[in-house]
């Protein structure tokens, strides 16, 4: 059975920075396609960022260059490290995982995805 366990969401001041975990069981992290996605209040679930089977990452134009998306095959983890965080960064964030390459996902706030956790909540103040 697939499950997602995320984690490390938390309030921080603007400029500070986080790491989020995602704990995956009933599949391997590196033979699936996995990605972040993030629900702030009031709007729609949007793409964060995005890794494919082989390590090639992409990202969110609003995130690039402050977040990084990893994972670790020995620990079957997701991560996502966040930082000079903003207000408008904050969100409930969520992973999830497909069996093969989702090319809608990231656009589309995850479009196509086939498995979700339950989401880690991230707070910015100013």
């Amino acid at each position: 059975q697939v499950q997602l366990v995320e984690s490390g969401g938390g309030s921080v001041q603007a400029g500070g920075s986080l790491r989020l975990s995602c704990a995956a069981s009933g599949f391997t992290v590196g033979n699936y396609y996995m990605g972040w996605f993030r629900r702030a209040p009031g709007k729609e679930r949007e793409g964060v960022a995005v890794i494919d089977s082989y390590a090639i990452t992409t990202y969110a134009d609003s995130v690039k260059g402050r977040f990084t998306i990893s994972r670790d095959s020995a620990k079957n983890t997701l991560y996502l490290q966040v930082s000079s965080l903003k207000p408008e960064d904050t969100a409930m964030y969520y992973c999830a995982a497909a069996g093969g390459r989702r090319n809608l996902a990231l656009r589309y706030g995850g479009l196509g995805m086939d498995y979700w956790g339950k989401g880690t909540l991230v707070t910015i103040s100013s």
